[in-house]
C-alpha cells in the first residue's frame, strides 16, 4: 500500500532540500495499480460501447479479445491488491490510519481548496494526506474493492440474481472510479497551479522539493527542516 514514509535529504551544507514522500515498494505498488486500472478502464469502456466485434488497439496489439484482456487485468488487480494487503500489511494499516483521521481545520481546508488549487495557498492541515486526499483514498479503495469483488463474482457465476446484482455493482463502481482516475491524473500532471510538482511524490525517487512538501503537506514536514 502507499503508506506514509516521509523523510528528508540534505545538501552538502546540511540544509534540508527534499522530502521523500514514498519508498520504493509504495511506488511500485502505486505504479502497478494504476497501469492495471488503466487497462481495465480502457477495455471496460470499449466493451461498454459495444466494441466486442472490433478489437481495441490494446487487444489488437496483444492478439487477444478485449474480454480476455479485461478479465486478465481484473485478476492482475486482485493479485496486486492481495500482495499489498499481505506483504505490506503494516503499510496498509498506516494508510488506513492516515486516511480516516479527522482534524480540526479540515473544513477550512476544503473551503479554501479552490483558491489553493489555483494559487498554491492551501489552508494548513495535519497528517500525511490532505483532507481532499483522504476522501479520494476512501473513494478509490471503495470503488476498486467493489470492482474486484464484483469482477470475481462475474467470472465465477453463471446467471441468477446475484450475477445480476454484481453486474450493477461493477457498472456503478466503474462510473465512480473513472472520474476519480481522471481527476487524479489531472492533479498529478500539475494542470492546477497549486499542484505543480506533486507528481514527483510517486516518481523519480519519490522525493519532492521541501518547498513543495511544505505547500502541500505542511503537517508532515514540520519536524524535518
Amino acid at each position: 500500500m502507499t503508506a506514509p514514509t516521509t523523510d528528508a535529504s540534505a545538501s552538502a551544507s546540511g540544509e534540508t532540500t527534499h522530502v521523500r514522500r514514498y519508498n520504493r515498494p509504495a511506488r511500485w505498488f502505486h505504479s502497478s495499480t494504476y497501469l492495471v486500472v488503466l487497462v481495465l478502464l480502457g477495455t471496460g469502456w470499449w466493451l461498454r460501447r459495444g466494441g466486442e466485434g472490433e478489437p481495441s488497439f490494446l487487444a489488437d496489439l496483444l492478439e487477444q479479445p478485449d474480454t480476455e484482456v479485461h478479465r486478465a487485468a481484473g485478476w492482475a488487480l486482485a493479485g496486486v491488491a492481495g500482495v499489498g494487503l499481505t506483504l505490506g500489511i503494516r503499510a496498509a494499516w498506516t494508510f488506513v490510519r492516515e486516511t480516516v483521521r479527522v482534524d480540526r481545520g479540515d473544513g477550512r481546508w476544503f473551503a479554501r481548496w479552490p483558491v489553493g488549487a489555483l494559487t498554491g495557498r492551501f489552508a494548513p492541515h495535519r497528517g500525511h494526506f490532505d483532507p481532499g486526499q483522504r476522501l479520494a483514498n476512501i473513494a478509490f479503495a471503495g470503488s476498486l474493492g467493489a470492482l474486484i469483488v464484483s469482477g470475481i463474482a462475474l467470472t465465477t457465476l453463471h446467471g441468477g440474481d446475484t450475477f445480476v446484482l454484481m453486474v450493477k455493482v461493477h457498472r456503478y463502481a466503474t462510473y465512480v472510479l473513472t472520474p476519480l482516475v481522471i481527476g487524479h491524473v489531472l492533479v498529478a500532471l500539475g494542470i492546477l497551479p497549486g499542484y505543480r510538482g506533486v507528481w514527483r511524490a510517486m516518481h523519480w525517487g519519490g522525493r519532492v522539493p521541501l518547498a513543495t512538501a511544505r505547500r502541500l503537506w505542511p503537517g508532515s514536514t514540520k519536524l524535518r527542516g
